[in-house]
């Protein structure tokens, strides 16, 4: 692989990763600022385990939120991974461009 095609390949690899990222930690955010502090009073309504539910959400539903999304985050990476070693086990197997090895 050339380096100009090790660039290009390891900018796409952080970008899917920046991407990924940047969308799990907005479904946290979300989550998190959104059920636990702007949504707190009509949630409150609802009462789960003795405890109104903004405040689950505000103690416990954004721990747990980001134990899932940590879980997505590395099945994600995971296929990311794999689908870059593919790809540059593809081309250690083609050769150089040039044909010259």
């Amino acid at each position: 692989m050339s380096d100009q095609g090790v660039e290009r390949a390891r900018a796409a690899y952080w970008r899917k990763n920046l991407r990924l990222l940047v969308g799990l930690l907005a479904v946290w955010f979300g989550c998190s600022f959104g059920l636990g502090i702007l949504l707190v009073e009509p949630l409150d309504r609802i009462h789960v385990g003795g405890f109104p539910l903004g405040f689950w959400f505000a103690q416990q539903g954004s721990i747990y939120i980001f134990i899932v999304l940590i879980l997505v985050y590395a099945r994600r990476m995971d296929r990311v991974d794999a689908e870059y070693a593919r790809d540059a086990a593809r081309e250690r197997a083609d050769g150089p461009p040039d044909g010259t090895r």
